[in-house]
């Protein structure tokens, strides 16, 4: 669908969009593309080689963003074109011949033929003064001499345009044919129109060894001082909304096939068209104009308004269906909340009077039972809660704090054009459990009795008069707070033993504005910091704790402009931290980059670890180059990587992980400190040709102020080797938040005329702890596309780096498998068809010695079992019979 960015997008989003395109190729033309062209993103990213390069049958890669100085060296050493190896579990089985353009993306100079050019043109008539055939012919030649002298082998490749160019391709090719027939004529070089799988072809014919590539191609810059690195944490509300639409999508084309595609009717195919081009290296990444930035916003809305009425129908469906084979239209109505993040939430916000109670679906995308605390808003104090199996559980009201309810009343104003009819004053908190691939059920309705199991919570507020601390958290993970300074001081577990001094604050980055002298400046593609500032409470000691049954809060307001709540879950072992960020003020003339930082006393030698797309996480060592000596001139800016997943970072005892809600740039600038970027807002432009301001607003009326964000990011600490399972897991989870649904009714009966819960899958059945469902979708033609990915990388866990195996009759319980196929990644050709066709690329020199790769074997239609390696993803498309047993089908 379009040339995706490689660092700000989630690995599924890759190849959702990617899969949209093949496909829709082969269905249109039956063609089936080998070579990636990746010319415009800025900077590479691992799994962009071995995933959507290798993995979908692609011979080659060609792209033309590197680093200035990692650029000159590969000139110097003729290593422009290399095998690229991104994967280190996967290694040679998935490595792509790969090759960086020896300048931009662009012809020599000279070479331009646009209308308004100044590339002398060939003249050939020879009655004429100008003639010049000659002349240019031995430009034609000096270029191509140029540039074969950096590459290896004699052929080369021009890539003959740029931005903005053809226009008027009548000038383009009536001077190219004339260069082709003169420089062939002259014998030197031999020149023609190609293609770059010809290209590829031509390369691998000479029969040459190409050195080997590993990890990425980031952070980049394009010269001194200009690293583009700030988008990694541009327009971060968009960055929010792409990441919410993805997991959204995921769990609505799941409900889809469960109920039966219809012909007719509502359907994710908008919102997967605009999923695939909010990818774009303009778009996911954050570096376009406000009103284009807006335009993929309401595509992504309007995708999510015809989504959200099938995910209404599937779910109100498979509750009312009394059989296991079919159902009649649903008479219910599900509501759901896409203003949640906003604290808004109208179905939760219902009076709860005598004889009338509120039903939650609450729906799990992810292939094994989970349990996650909800959190919904509410008017009612007294509440009782029964789960599916009609039990009272145990639940707690938070007050909703004054901070979230202003940024409500005023966002949902910005965003419906009315005020809220009612203000909830508390968040009702629950756990809450499902099945795999499936639902349960739980009923609110009002307390007829005193000994409800919900809980008002309890609240404390210290004013830092003294030297005591606190201790919150009710389980085996404990923080600890200085009272006279407001502030966290320890983490303690006490079922790992785990112990750490740490702290957490908040730094903004002054923006630099540029110069006549030194004119870049940072903007929504650049990082250029020009200092480094702290941000101090301004309220010193202030804070207030909230503690009940089910959660812990601690509530900090820094200053006027930002505020965090810091969560610790009840049974559970890590840290939430929920900031809210904004307007940041630019009323000094200043831009500014805000970062909040978490230190800690651990040893980590220069060396952290960030995740490529949510998948293989890269060893980053700060001012340091893989493949060259690195010259550093911006230590802030050439230190930051992308992080989609998370971050971690190890001493020789421990490793201290973050899990991030969306897209962030990301670092570790000093020992034992792991930094995110959070919110970025400037009076300048980078000029990298946006040609706009990064100042967003939000406007009610005539009213607007600079953005708000409201994000969250995770953390724990784990003994040595011990974190890979919490960053998995809890990393799916976020990702795939649970799907909520709700509904009015009269009296509490509801798991009495409704299926209280359900599974798609086998009830006895679960999905390995180490594997995911990436795509479950019904196709046109009733096949449905699977794919199932190993989670760990190779030595990653002890117990779950394993081959893993998937038992498909159990995932499609009640369903008789017809026929089974695997496909390359993007589905467009059997998986058979294109190993066989598979380059065999020769390797340069000794290549250190590479782990074991373990692949799962071919699926047995006896057994029907699949089996994944390390880091492999396997793509499916399964037949069925035409039974309908086990199956609910909605009309």
């Amino acid at each position: 669908m379009c040339m995706h960015d490689e660092a700000t997008p989630h690995y599924i989003d890759m190849i959702d969009q990617t899969t949209l395109g093949h496909r829709f190729i082969k269905q249109e033309f039956d063609q089936v593309p080998r070579v990636g062209w990746q010319i415009d993103p800025f900077g590479h990213s691992a799994v962009q080689a071995y995933l959507l390069g290798a993995e979908l049958g692609f011979d080659s890669l060609f792209f033309a963003r590197i680093d200035y100085q990692d650029r000159k060296r590969r000139k110097d050493d003729k290593t422009l074109e290399v095998i690229w190896r991104g994967s280190k579990s996967l290694g040679s089985t998935s490595q792509i011949f790969t090759g960086v353009f020896p300048r931009h993306y662009d012809p020599p100079d000279g070479f331009t033929f646009e209308i308004n050019d100044v590339s002398e043109p060939i003249q050939d008539d020879i009655t004429l003064f100008d003639y010049n055939v000659q002349e240019r012919v031995d430009d034609f030649v000096a270029a191509a001499l140029a540039q074969a002298n950096v590459t290896r082998t004699n052929h080369i490749m021009w890539a003959m345009g740029t931005d903005f160019r053809y226009q008027y391709a009548n000038t383009w090719f009536r001077q190219m044919d004339k260069f082709i027939h003169y420089v062939n004529k002259d014998g030197r070089v031999n020149a023609l129109y190609s293609t770059p799988s010809i290209y590829t072809d031509a390369k691998y014919a000479t029969n040459e060894s190409w050195p080997v590539k590993d990890d990425d191609f980031f952070p980049y810059a394009d010269k001194e001082n200009t690293y583009w690195t700030g988008y990694f944490s541009s327009r971060p509300a968009f960055k929010g909304y792409v990441r919410m639409m993805s997991g959204y999508y995921l769990a609505a084309r799941q409900l889809e096939f469960f109920k039966g595609r219809s012909k007719s009717g509502p359907n994710t195919d908008a919102l997967a068209d605009a999923l695939a081009i909010a990818q774009h290296h303009d778009a996911v990444t954050g570096t376009q104009r406000q009103h284009v930035a807006s335009d993929y916003a309401k595509r992504l809305a309007m995708g999510y308004v015809e989504a959200e009425e099938l995910v209404a129908s599937s779910l109100a469906c498979l509750a009312e269906s009394t059989s296991k084979t079919e159902c009649g239209n649903p008479m219910g109505k599900l509501k759901q909340c896409p203003l949640l993040n906003v604290s808004y939430c109208p179905p939760s916000e219902m009076t709860l009077s005598s004889g009338k109670s509120m039903v939650v679906l609450v729906y799990n995308s992810l292939g094994w039972k989970r349990e996650d605390v909800i959190r919904i808003p509410v008017i009612n104090e007294s509440i009782t809660i029964h789960d599916s199996s009609g039990k009272e559980i145990e639940s707690q009201l938070i007050p909703i704090a004054n901070a979230s309810l202003k940024l409500r009343n005023y966002y949902i104003q910005a965003y419906l054009g009315k005020s809220p009819s009612v203000t909830p004053k508390y968040w009702l908190a629950f756990m809450a459990s499902a099945p795999p691939l499936g639902f349960s059920t739980y009923v609110l309705s009002n307390v007829k009795n005193p000994g409800s199991l919900t809980t008002l919570s309890t609240i404390y507020t210290s004013l830092g008069s003294d030297n005591d601390t606190l201790e919150v958290g009710q389980g085996n993970l404990k923080l600890t707070y200085a009272v006279d300074k407001g502030k966290l001081t320890h983490y303690t577990n006490s079922r790992n033993l785990v112990n750490a001094d740490i702290k957490q604050s908040y730094v903004f980055y002054s923006a630099y504005a540029g110069s006549d002298v030194d004119p870049q400046a940072s903007g929504a593609y650049i990082f250029r910091p020009n200092g480094t500032y702290p941000i101090k409470t301004e309220q010193q000691g202030l804070l207030t704790v909230i503690r009940g049954p089910v959660l812990d809060e601690v509530h900090e307001q820094i200053n006027t402009w930002i505020s965090q709540i810091t969560r610790i879950y009840k049974g559970k072992e890590h840290v939430e931290v929920e900031f809210m960020v904004g307007p940041i003020p630019i009323d000094d003339g200043i831009g500014k980059e805000l970062a909040s930082q978490i230190t800690t006393a651990m040893e980590t030698n220069k060396t952290f670890y960030t995740d490529s797309n949510g998948r293989d996480f890269i060893k980053r060592i700060r001012d340091y180059r893989t493949d060259w000596e690195l010259q550093v001139n911006q230590p802030v800016a050439g230190n930051y990587y992308p992080v989609n997943l998370g971050l971690y970072m190890e001493d020789e005892k421990r490793e201290f992980s973050v899990l991030v809600d969306r897209s962030v740039g990301g670092s570790s600038l000093e020992d034992g400190q792991i930094e995110l970027m959070l919110h970025r807002r400037f009076l300048h432009d980078d000029t990298k040709g946006v040609g706009e301001v990064l100042n967003e607003t939000v406007c009610v009326s005539e009213e607007c102020t600079g953005l708000t964000i409201q994000g969250k990011f995770y953390f724990r600490i784990d003994p040595l080797g011990e974190g890979a399972k919490w960053r998995r897991t809890v990393g799916q989870e976020i990702y795939s938040p649970f799907l909520l649904a709700f509904t009015e009714q009269d009296g509490d009966n509801w798991t009495g005329s409704h299926v209280p819960t359900y599974s798609f899958m086998d009830p006895s059945y679960s999905l390995p702890d180490n594997v995911a469902v990436v795509t479950l979708q019904e196709l046109e033609d009733g096949k449905v596309l699977l794919r199932l990915a190993h989670l760990y990388e190779t030595g990653e866990d002890k117990d779950l780096s394993v081959v893993a195996s998937v038992e498909l009759r159990k995932l499609f319980h009640g369903k008789k498998i017809s026929k089974v196929t695997e496909t390359s990644l993007s589905a467009n050709q059997d998986r058979v068809e294109m190993e066989r066709k598979k380059l065999r690329w020769k390797i340069a020199g000794a290549v250190k010695d590479e782990a074991e790769v373990f692949r799962g074997r071919p699926v047995s239609s006896s057994n029907l079992v699949v089996e994944l390696g390390p880091m492999e993803i396997r793509t499916f498309i399964i037949g069925f019979e035409p039974s309908v047993h086990g199956l609910v089908l909605c009309t």
